[in-house]
């Protein structure tokens, strides 16, 4: 059975994941909240409106895993000597840390590439 908190997240979830983080109004409830279950409830219930079945803790973990894989990469890319390494999906949440514009790097909310094969995923986005 692949279900469960260990199963693996597919490329258009994550890109998913990161378009929903990206909406200004979950950053602000993001930025400073201790308790925030309900935040990942709501990015769950997006997520579940592009076909994508994921619980509020699945999502949890996946944000904190982005966030500190790319703050690991931000402190050992600033020793000398060591060579840039990059994640997936490194730009964007780069853009999305440091309050960029995700439409920058050319797949926002309104990129009909994000989801192949879904229909009308930006629409349901807003």
């Amino acid at each position: 059975n692949d279900t469960g908190a260990g199963k693996h997240w597919s490329d258009n979830e994550v890109r998913a994941l990161i378009n929903i983080w990206s909406d200004e109004k979950i950053q602000q409830m993001l930025e400073g909240a201790t308790r925030n279950k309900e935040i990942f409830e709501e990015i769950a219930r997006r997520l579940m409106k592009c076909g994508i079945d994921r619980d509020w803790k699945q999502c949890r973990t996946k944000y904190k895993n982005l966030k500190y894989e790319y703050r690991a990469l931000q402190k050992e890319n600033e020793h000398l000597g060591n060579p840039r390494r990059k994640m997936r999906f490194y730009d964007e949440v780069d853009c999305i840390l440091r309050r960029q514009p995700l439409g920058t790097s050319g797949w926002g909310c309104e990129s009909s590439s994000l989801l192949s094969g879904t229909k009308n995923f930006s629409d349901e986005m807003k």
